[in-house]
């Protein structure tokens, strides 16, 4: 047995071992991983209090919620139900912020209240939503957060920029006055203020995040006793990109917000709320071999998986990449990225594009920044040997087309730190994907 890299527990025999107990495709998660990162961010420089937040639209299933909660982690919510989510994996409200785009109204906004009483923290993102809210909090006398649109972001993609004109997130700074003299008006403190830029961030970006953000709280924020600079913080999925320094990010958030106390003496909070970087590395995608083609002489390779876009569709949408290892039927390790011994491919050598079984053109790991197939390389599969995508962890369970030709959901497999693997979503039925069907 070998492991597929140097930084997960998760060999080839766990590999086999998944495959053989609950088919493929599913995801694979290692919970080693998992907890080496919360306790890395964790252990993050500090000026005052810290507060780390897990963005669970990241991975959102049961069983990661409660390892991530259980780790020190307190949870960042995008919408109602993923609230919802959350209770129901035993997180109590008093530990999530929800964050949405949503403007509950009716019965969704008495469901909201019942939240907020129950300790849920409210960032507020338009006006629209601190109008509905605004005469809630003043009768209860609860503070609110507000997320900041800034005017400027940064992402590995455009569409994960979320602080430019072309995204829409938070209270832009022309509304920012508006919305500010409506809080004092009604007595509501705004005691929390939020700015997130996009996903994975450059890290000059955040570092200047955090300085436009101390400025903006020191204008208008006076009751503000906490910031959260937001999530973004970059992992490196690929060997040759290099993740956020943390610890360096802290350094810098500490040392500004000890000069911001020494001038304004208000010592802030700090909050921060990744997703990609706790779980990106943690999971694999593993899938089987199941045809190969080629069109043509001049034409392209193609490895045909029995998990695609369905899966992991971060390829079809940022043209994102992620590191390929191919294992063989027997538990050879044939092709790993992160090892020099299993390295393959070349100009002389194999190279192919991976693709799904969806009839889709978009459905291939292998897609470039125009939309168009670039072969990696890699060493040849076999049918029936496996090629097991890393970096799955974050944005693929939950955001993939999961139904895309009537495909069933992939069941997620936790190895956990005992070395054991234990089943935490079951593999999607056909009965439950009609369900609702009339």
């Amino acid at each position: 047995m070998r492991r597929l890299n140097h930084f997960s527990d998760v060999d080839t025999d766990v590999v086999l071992k998944a495959a053989e107990q609950y088919g493929t495709p599913l995801y694979l998660y290692d919970e080693r991983v998992i907890a080496d990162k919360c306790a890395a961010l964790l252990a993050m420089p500090r000026a005052y209090g810290l507060t780390v937040r897990f963005a669970m639209k990241a991975n959102s299933t049961r069983a990661i919620l409660r390892i991530i909660h259980g780790r020190g982690l307190k949870i960042d919510a995008s919408s109602m139900n993923e609230v919802r989510r959350a209770r129901a994996a035993g997180i109590p409200c008093g530990d999530i912020l929800l964050t949405t785009q949503e403007a509950p109204a009716g019965q969704e906004l008495l469901a909201l209240t019942e939240m907020i009483l129950q300790g849920l923290k409210y960032n507020v993102c338009s006006l629209r939503q601190l109008y509905n809210i605004g005469d809630f909090a003043a009768k209860n006398k609860i503070p609110l957060a507000m997320r900041i649109h800034p005017g400027v972001g940064s992402g590995e993609s455009v569409t994960r920029n979320t602080g430019d004109k072309y995204s829409c997130f938070g209270v832009h700074l022309s509304d920012i006055e508006r919305a500010v003299a409506y809080a004092k008006d009604k007595g509501v403190a705004i005691d929390f203020a939020h700015v997130h830029i996009g996903s994975g961030a450059d890290p000059a970006a955040w570092r200047s995040n955090i300085d436009l953000e101390l400025d903006i709280i020191e204008r208008h924020f006076p009751d503000a006793r906490t910031v959260s600079f937001g999530g973004g913080l970059k992992e490196a999925r690929m060997p040759d990109e290099k993740p956020a320094d943390i610890q360096e990010l802290g350094r810098y958030a500490k040392e500004k917000l000890e000069r911001f106390a020494r001038r304004t003496n208000r010592k802030l909070d700090m909050e921060i709320e990744p997703g990609n970087f706790v779980m990106a590395n943690a999971g694999f995608a593993v899938t089987r071999v199941i045809d190969k083609k080629r069109t043509g002489s001049d034409g392209l390779r193609f490895v045909v998986l029995d998990g695609g876009m369905e899966i992991n569709a971060r390829p079809l949408f940022y043209a994102a990449r992620h590191p390929f290892y191919i294992v063989s039927k027997d538990g050879g390790l044939l092709f790993s990225e992160f090892d020099d011994r299993a390295k393959g491919g070349g100009p002389d050598g194999y190279q192919a594009v991976l693709v799904g079984k969806c009839c889709e053109s978009g459905d291939s790991q292998c897609l470039d920044p125009d939309g168009l197939n670039t072969p990696r390389d890699m060493r040849e599969p076999e049918i029936g040997d496996f090629a097991v995508i890393g970096g799955a962890g974050a944005y693929c369970s939950t955001m993939s087309p999961l139904n895309y030709n009537s495909h069933l959901q992939a069941p997620e497999i936790l190895y956990t730190s005992g070395r054991e693997l234990k089943e935490i979503r079951a593999r999607q039925t056909l009965e439950q994907l009609t369900a609702n069907e009339i």
